[in-house]
């Protein structure tokens, strides 16, 4: 038998009464939504900050939110590819890829890093679904450049098996490996990968999660990260010759998805553990925030969930 007394609440447990309360307004801005999070860099090469991340979004889909998970796997690519002998060598920031070079991406993405993140969040039940960009047709590609192989520029996607599992409650983890129209298979840049489909789906939002604080305007300078900016300000910094070659990629398909009516994008540092839900949930954002203009083009944003759509915050979507 316990007694009340032995069992009253001490200091930290008012805190964190007082926290969740402070992440109610917040909650209630996500809660139904479809959110795209791109997952990549050293935050994935972490098996605690791995688990944490896989954690984060389980929690977001606990509190009303659809993630659909887009993932990157360079690290675990490069590394691959040292080991078998072949060389590593980027352009802007993008992977040369040759056919040997290919049969290792498709390996590693599609059937290591994809099943691993699919493990990571089952492990709290059955809930996430690994595909692949050439599952259903999802993702479409031509070569973009001859100089860099097997690299894909995405010219379709057909959303419809994401949004078939979202809306049967699976989260989905996709690994942006495309279809080609010459009728064979392409790499197609995750962090470009990502801003295509959010578009497609009709995502409220996209977050970039790296290993990096965020937009620098002149990287590496800590004192140039940029805390939040609208999409105008975002063109100019791709032409700005500071840019970090590595974000070229990200801040490109940031501005895709906006101009495709995504109203928002977010960089967060996943080394920072569970960055995700400090960034959505609490008034410290930690990362870049993107912003539309309002210039967009019109967009059918996909379906909140009834009792979501009852709320202010989502009321006019």
């Amino acid at each position: 038998m316990k007694f009340a007394n032995s069992a009253k609440r001490g200091g930290n447990s008012i805190l964190a009464g007082k926290i969740l309360s402070e992440a109610m307004p917040w909650i209630k801005e996500i809660t139904g939504k479809t959110i795209v999070v791109k997952y990549g860099g050293a935050a994935m090469v972490s098996e605690d900050l791995r688990k944490a991340v896989m954690e984060d979004v389980l929690m977001l889909k606990m509190l009303g939110v659809k993630p659909v998970i887009v993932h990157g796997g360079g690290n675990a690519i490069s590394k691959q590819m040292e080991a078998e002998g072949l060389e590593v060598e980027f352009v802007n920031g993008q992977r040369v890829t040759t056919e040997d070079a290919m049969r290792i991406v498709r390996r590693v993405l599609t059937g290591e890093v994809n099943q691993q993140l699919v493990w990571e969040m089952n492990q709290h039940g059955n809930i996430a679904v690994g595909v692949s960009g050439c599952d259903g047709g999802v993702l479409i590609a031509k070569q973009k450049d001859p100089a860099l192989g097997r690299i894909g520029e995405v010219t379709r996607v057909n959303p419809g098996l994401i949004t078939d599992l979202v809306e049967d409650d699976y989260i989905p983890v996709v690994s942006t490996i495309a279809l080609g129209d010459d009728g064979g298979i392409f790499n197609v840049n995750a962090d470009i990968a990502a801003g295509h489909i959010a578009g497609a789906i009709g995502a409220h939002k996209i977050i970039f999660i790296s290993d990096v604080d965020g937009i620098y305007k002149d990287f590496p300078d800590e004192d140039s990260l940029i805390a939040n900016m609208n999409i105008d300000e975002a063109r100019e910094l791709l032409n700005d010759e500071n840019i970090s070659k590595g974000m070229i990629p990200k801040l490109t398909s940031c501005v895709h998805a906006l101009d495709e009516g995504v109203p928002s994008v977010q960089f967060v540092n996943g080394t920072t553990a569970h960055a995700l839900l400090i960034e959505l949930l609490t008034d410290d954002g930690i990362g870049t925030l993107v912003s539309n203009t309002g210039d967009a083009a019109e967009v059918n944003h996909a379906e909140v969930d009834h009792f979501a759509s009852r709320l202010l915050e989502n009321k006019y979507l």
